[in-house]
């Protein structure tokens, strides 16, 4: 592929609902661009975009693909991401390097779950967008009831530049409402436009024209005046607008069957800005902020947005370059992690196939192998202008799940594969709870941890088995007590011998556990008070009541007796372990559970829904708020009430609902409760 400079350069992600088309439209332009000479479907698993054997399985985009085509003289970077809100996290790598988002929505669904997460995060990033109302040959395809469930669910004007020629089976093409070739539609001819298209042409090109008019200053007095504009300055009106956010351009399609995508591209490289167009990247060195234009004599400055561990090149690592140019065979600093690093072959990129290329300019989007220290969202820079680019905000996993290795051949290869499993998908998380000691895996959702468990196996060799994580409770005492314990063993020669006289009073939340005494006259020696702490210190982990660790609580020795003789170190640990058990027991021992801050945004017709589901897993609610067609539902919850909350929500909410939730703080659990928790327990150790 041959390079392009920034000015014949766009990056368009594909975006949307799951189903509604993404990988077909790429691969219908792909097509269409003469990069390939078939077109391949999602069904059959050949697509460009969608070649990882999980995507192929499953029939659904997992991960960002990126498929450059040429169009026109121009490079269009195609970055196709997944539309399962469990994969979120692609979504947000691939809106990260792209300039202008499609928003592609299904002719008969509409406005899906998919389709609304994608919105709010491009409204975040505040990039303009476009609307690609696809799949316009389905039977039931209805573009004007679409085109109003986006008018209601989104605060933006929408503006169709084309009318459908027909839709369902007699979907033709589209009628262009602007330009010289405005009457051309890819199936019909001049003379086949539908009597009724042309009717309603005219209303809807007043409505484009309006919208090219409010765009500047100009035009809108002119417009008033009751002058025609151009086309020439109905086309600039309309690309300043879009790129303003001023108004949405709306498109259609029939993907698979390539109407419309050709038009699509056309209308893309007026509606879309270059990447030297577009509005420059922030960045920052030395405190002071720097704009990255797309300019290649400007210093290197370029970042990670994917991670894939290739089986040919090993660790391949996407990247945009916002200025400068990365050759390959050179030296770039990353300033994320301050290390240098040694650059190798670079590539251009289309679906699984890697194109050695000598260098990557400002603008575009490219690869490059076996970085060594380099992570996703890393920034490679010049070493004598180190600048830093703003953190990438990813969602916190929401669903957890607990993993052991399937054989024991398995344990070894585990940590290393999770590591390689993390670097490909930064919103996984893994860390081994010491409280429960087990290893937990956390993402987006059930789908999201499949795929993860599928991958370290079929990828990366590691099979493991799962199961949900045990809630990390904590052990404490509600009153004082105290406890006297004699150890006393003798078994012909030295014997063991000794007396600790303990008591236990809790502390306020979140002080721990702490040791004191206050034995005087030496009924036992200075020797033997830290052995007493030691044997007390082996309860902490193990609990009581429960096999949980034990928290917020003091403990005195006051008294005890010793022998000249019997009396050792491992006396006292014994006696002050079981002293300090029986002491626990007598002071209201009582288990905490964590208690997380939970945020759940729903439809607002669902919120009662949601408040009563709540209030059914012992939360409390703290507020609510009312934000357009959206409600947003503020609580505290117990952690073992929403192990599977993302799950449940999803069902309740027809997968319109997602939250977020963070650890606030530990409470006592209700009386009942804890009964069954530690019957659970019990039950669970002696099955072990």
């Amino acid at each position: 592929m041959k390079e392009y400079s920034a000015d014949k350069i766009r990056n368009i992600a594909l975006v949307g609902h799951s189903g509604a088309g993404k990988t077909a439209l790429a691969e219908a332009m792909h097509y269409l661009t003469g990069a390939s000479t078939r077109m391949g479907t999602t069904q059959d698993g050949n697509t460009v975009s969608d070649y990882d054997e999980e995507e192929v399985r499953r029939g659904i985009s997992i991960h960002t693909g990126v498929l450059p085509v040429e169009h026109d003289g121009t490079k269009i970077n195609v970055i196709d991401t997944p539309g399962y809100a469990d994969f979120i996290g692609d979504v947000i790598s691939g809106l990260q390097v792209s300039d202008m988002a499609v928003v592609v929505v299904d002719s008969v669904a509409g406005v899906e779950v998919g389709t609304e997460i994608a919105w709010q995060e491009l409204d975040r990033l505040n990039q303009p967008r476009v609307v690609v109302i696809n799949k316009m040959d389905r039977d039931t395809a209805r573009w004007e009831r679409v085109l109003a469930d986006l008018r209601e669910s989104f605060d933006a004007r929408f503006v169709p530049l084309q009318l459908p020629m027909g839709q369902g089976d007699d979907f033709q093409g589209i009628y262009r409402l602007i330009g010289e070739k405005a009457s051309l539609g890819e199936k019909g001819k001049n003379g086949d436009i539908p009597a009724e298209v042309l009717a309603k042409a005219d209303t809807m090109r007043e409505a484009i024209v309006e919208a090219a008019a409010e765009s500047d200053d100009e035009f809108i007095m002119k417009f008033l005046d009751g002058e025609e504009l151009t086309n020439d300055e109905i086309r600039h009106g309309l690309e300043v607008g879009a790129g303003r956010g001023k108004y949405v351009p709306v498109f259609f399609t029939s993907a698979t069957k390539a109407l419309g995508v050709k038009a699509l591209m056309d209308s893309l490289l007026v509606q879309a800005p270059t990447a030297a167009d577009a509005k420059p990247r922030s960045g920052e060195m030395g405190g002071d902020e720097v704009a990255l234009a797309a300019d290649t004599s400007g210093p290197l400055v370029a970042r990670i947005f994917k991670t894939q561990a290739d089986p040919y090149v090993g660790k391949l690592q996407y990247l945009r370059v916002y200025s400068g140019i990365l050759e390959a065979d050179s030296r770039a600093f990353n300033v994320t992690r301050d290390e240098e690093e040694r650059i190798g072959p670079v590539y251009h990129v289309r679906g699984k196939e890697q194109m050695t290329t000598g260098r990557i300019v400002a603008g575009d989007i490219g690869a490059v192998a076996k970085l060594n220290e380099t992570q996703t969202f890393d920034c490679l820079v010049d070493r004598d202008q180190a600048i830093t680019m703003p953190d990438v905000t990813l969602p916190q996993p929401v669903f957890s799940v607990a993993l052991t290795p399937a054989t024991p051949l398995d344990a070894p290869k585990l940590g290393q594969a999770l590591q390689r499993l993390l670097e490909e998908d930064p919103t996984f998380r893994s860390e081994f709870v010491g409280s429960t000691r087990q290893l937990v895996l956390s993402g987006m959702g059930d789908a999201h941890i499949d795929v993860a468990v599928h991958a370290l196996k079929d990828k990366f060799g590691v099979a493991v088995e799962t199961a949900l994580p045990r809630v990390p409770y904590q052990e404490t005492v509600t009153k004082r007590a105290q406890a006297v314990y004699r150890h006393k063993k003798q078994s012909g020669g030295s014997g063991q011998f000794a007396e600790v006289h303990l008591r236990v009073e809790p502390v306020p939340r979140g002080d721990g556990f702490s040791y004191t005494s206050e034995v005087r006259g030496g009924s036992i020696s200075s020797t033997y008070i830290p052995s007493i702490e030691k044997g007390i210190r082996q309860v902490l982990t193990e609990g009581v009541i429960a096999n949980c660790e034990v928290v917020d609580t003091k403990a005195i020795v006051f008294d005890g007796k010793e022998h000249p003789v019997d009396s050792k170190d491992i006396a006292f640990q014994i006696a002050g372990r079981e002293a300090f058990k029986q002491a626990m027991r007598d002071a209201g021992p009582a288990l905490l559970e964590p208690v997380y801050d939970i945020t759940v945004v729903v439809p607002s017709a669902q919120m009662g829904d949601v408040l009563g589901d709540m209030n059914g897993r012992r939360g409390m609610v703290q507020g609510t708020e009312q934000v357009g067609q959206r409600a947003i539902v503020k609580g505290q919850v117990p952690l073992a009430e929403i192990q599977r909350y993302a799950t449940d929500l999803r069902s309740m909410t027809q997968g319109r609902g997602h939250y977020t939730a963070e650890f606030s703080h530990y409470s006592p659990v209700p009386h009942n409760v804890q009964q069954e928790i530690i019957a659970a327990q019990v039950a669970g150790e002696e099955s072990e």
